[in-house]
């Protein structure tokens, strides 16, 4: 496999990832939070507040730190498989 071709790769995965997490914060964000606040009031309670009022006032939130906990881990992941750390090292030491 090429420099190029890896790069490409990687790249190719990371907006696919990028994607992916920004799709799930999409769902909460607006579909959850704004869209079906109120279907999602009829269904549960937490605690004294309702389902909808507390995803949008707090679990969107939630989900958005652990998307962001999650977007850490796979680009480790993602950075080891394709070797950007040895590579990034090594750039900052030639230039």
């Amino acid at each position: 496999m090429t420099q190029k071709s890896r790069r490409q790769a990687y790249w190719r995965e990371n907006t696919k990832l990028i994607a992916i997490l920004l799709s799930i914060w999409a769902i909460f964000g607006l579909l959850f939070s704004v869209i079906l606040v109120e279907p999602l009031n009829q269904i549960f309670s937490i605690g004294k507040l309702p389902l909808g009022f507390w995803i949008a006032q707090q679990g969107s939130i939630y989900v958005f730190v652990a998307l962001i906990f999650v977007y850490a881990t796979q680009m480790d992941k993602l950075d080891r498989r394709y070797g950007r750390q040895e590579q990034d090292e090594q750039e900052s030491i030639d230039s």
